[in-house]
C-alpha cells in the first residue's frame, strides 16, 4: 500500500473561480457520465445533530487519476473531485488537505480505518456499501460499461459475458455486479488485480495484455480517448450515482454537506461537470485515432514553437497547439475553400495584421495565431469570468467578436448569465433563429460552430496533454 499526504493551502484565485462556477454543459448522450439530480443523504441515515467540531483543515482521501485528482500541464492541481473538494471546505471557511492512494481498494480502507473526513474517489453507492459506510449526497450518475479491445472478441449480450475474460480492480463495485451476473451465468468467471486501477487494467486491455474489463463510464469516456483502440461493447448496470464517504469525523459535516450539495448541485456542480466532462461526448474513433498519430508524427517539429509563442503572450502551449491543430491538423499548407491559409489557417487581413509576411510558414503562423488570440482575449468584455475568457476568445475567433456581443445581449433577455461562457454555449446556436436575431445588431450566425469548435479543441487539448504526460 502505498501513502502519502499532500497539504494543499486554497489560493484566493482558485477559491474566486470554484465560487462563481466554472463551464456547464448538457448531460452527456452517450452515458459517459451526468450531474446527477440526487440531493438527499439515504434515507437510512440522518443527518448528523452534533456540531462541528472546532478545526481548521478538511481531510480528504482521493485517487491520483483523470477523474478525481491529478496535476494538469501548468503543474496545477485539477480533477473534478478536487475542486468538488475544495468548493466545500472554502464554504465551511476551511482549508483542505487530501490523503492521495493509488487503488479504491486503498481508498476503502482508509474510509474503513476512519483516515481523514471524507473519501472522495469516484465511489458508487451501492446497497451492499451503504451496510458498511456512511454517503453523502449523490453528485454524479454513472453506469458500469464492459470495455474491450476494438479488434478482439467480444460478446453480443450480457448473457454471452461468460465468453470473455475479465480482470477487474480490487474491491470495485464491478465484483458486485459480477457476482449478481453469476447467479445465472454460473459459468462465469473473472480475475481481481489488488495492485492494478482500473485506469491501468483499461491500458492494459488497450495493449492487448487483458481481453475486457468493466469500468464506470466517466471513467471510460476519458479513457478511451488516450486509447482509441479501447470500445465500449455494452452497459452492464443501470444508472448508479457517486458519492463521498464520511468517516467518522465526517459525520460531524454530514448536514452541511446536504446543504451544500442541495444549495450548488444546479451551479457549481453544474459548471465543474462541464470543465471536465462537457468535451467528452464529441467522440469519434477516427479523429481520435488521427490525432494520436499526428501528436507521434507532426507535433514533434512545431511543439518549440507553440511554447515559446504560448509563452510569449501568456497561453497555454497545449491549448495553443490544440487550436493548430483544430484549424488544420498541423498541416502547414493547409488551405480553406474561404482562402484562409497555414497551419493557424489566417486570413490575409489578419496575417498583415499580426505582421505575418508568408502564411505558409510553420513559425510565422504560429506566431501570428498566438498574437492574435493574445488580442482578443484583451478584447473579452470584463464582465466574463476570468476562466472564461479564452473560450469567449476562441468563440470569437471563429465567428466574430460583434456576434458574441449579440449572444451576451441575448443572454442578458433570457435570464442567463452573459459573462459565462455555459450560458453563453447555449444562446450561441439560437442565433441563427429568426425570432432571436432579428432584434439583434450583427443578425443572424452559425453560432452552433463557435460550441462546436470550442468543445473539440477543449477535447484536443486533454488528448495533447495527457499523450505528452511523463509516465
Amino acid at each position: 500500500m502505498r501513502w502519502y499526504v499532500r497539504l494543499t493551502t486554497v489560493a484566493p484565485w482558485l477559491i474566486l473561480l470554484v465560487l462563481t462556477g466554472l463551464v456547464a454543459c448538457q448531460p452527456s448522450s452517450d452515458k459517459s457520465s451526468k450531474v446527477s439530480e440526487e440531493g438527499a443523504t439515504p434515507s437510512n441515515q440522518s443527518a448528523s445533530k452534533e456540531q462541528p467540531p472546532e478545526e481548521d483543515t478538511l481531510v480528504f482521501v482521493t485517487r491520483n487519476s483523470p477523474t478525481t485528482y491529478y496535476y494538469d500541464a501548468q503543474e496545477q492541481l485539477a480533477g473534478f473531485e478536487y475542486e468538488l473538494a475544495v468548493s466545500f471546505a472554502e464554504l465551511q471557511g476551511k482549508k483542505v488537505e487530501f490523503i492521495v492512494v493509488d487503488t479504491l481498494s486503498e481508498a476503502l480502507q482508509a474510509a474503513k480505518d476512519n483516515q481523514g473526513h471524507f473519501v472522495s474517489s469516484g465511489i458508487t453507492r451501492t446497497a451492499a456499501r451503504e451496510k458498511s459506510f456512511t454517503f453523502g449526497p449523490s453528485y454524479q450518475d454513472i453506469s458500469q460499461q464492459l470495455v474491450c479491445h476494438r479488434k478482439g472478441p467480444k460478446p453480443d449480450k450480457i448473457e454471452n459475458l461468460h465468453q470473455v475474460s475479465l480482470t477487474v480492480a480490487d474491491e470495485t463495485s464491478y465484483e458486485e455486479r459480477l457476482s449478481q451476473l453469476k447467479q445465472t451465468q454460473p459459468e462465469l468467471s473473472w480475475s481481481v488485480s489488488n495492485e492494478l486501477s482500473t485506469e491501468q487494467i483499461l491500458e492494459q486491455v488497450a495493449d492487448k495484455q487483458v481481453n475486457c474489463t468493466i469500468a464506470d463510464s466517466n471513467i471510460v469516456a476519458i479513457n478511451r480517448r488516450y486509447h482509441p483502440e479501447l470500445v465500449v461493447v455494452f452497459d452492464v448496470t443501470q444508472s448508479q450515482p457517486l458519492a463521498w464517504i464520511l468517516t467518522k469525523r465526517g459525520k460531524h459535516y454530514q448536514k452541511a454537506l446536504a446543504n451544500w450539495h442541495k444549495k450548488h448541485r444546479k451551479d457549481s456542480i453544474k459548471r465543474l461537470y462541464d470543465k471536465y466532462y462537457g468535451y467528452i461526448p464529441i467522440y469519434d474513433y477516427v479523429d481520435v485515432r488521427a490525432l494520436h498519430r499526428a501528436i507521434d508524427d507532426r507535433l514533434p517539429r512545431y511543439i518549440d514553437w507553440f511554447q515559446y509563442e504560448a509563452n510569449k503572450h501568456s497561453l497555454s502551449w497545449s491549448l495553443l497547439a490544440a487550436q493548430g491543430y483544430q484549424e488544420s491538423h498541423w498541416k502547414p499548407r493547409a488551405k480553406s475553400p474561404t482562402g484562409v491559409r497555414g497551419l493557424m489557417m489566417l486570413t490575409r487581413t489578419t496575417a498583415k495584421a499580426m505582421g505575418v509576411e508568408n502564411r505558409l510558414d510553420p513559425r510565422e503562423s504560429i506566431r501570428g495565431g498566438a498574437k492574435y488570440l493574445a488580442k482578443m482575449i484583451k478584447r473579452v468584455p470584463d464582465n466574463v469570468i476570468e476562466e472564461d475568457r479564452v473560450w469567449f476568445a476562441l468563440a470569437a475567433y471563429n465567428v466574430g467578436m460583434g456576434h458574441m456581443h449579440d449572444a451576451q445581449t441575448l443572454a442578458r433577455k433570457l435570464g442567463k448569465e452573459p459573462g459565462r461562457w455555459d450560458s453563453l454555449s447555449e444562446v450561441l446556436p439560437l442565433l441563427a433563429q429568426k425570432k432571436y436575431y432579428k432584434d439583434l445588431r450583427y443578425g443572424y450566425a452559425r453560432g452552433s460552430e463557435p460550441v462546436r469548435y470550442i468543445q473539440r479543441i477543449r477535447n484536443y487539448q486533454n488528448i495533447i496533454e495527457q499523450s505528452l504526460k511523463p509516465n
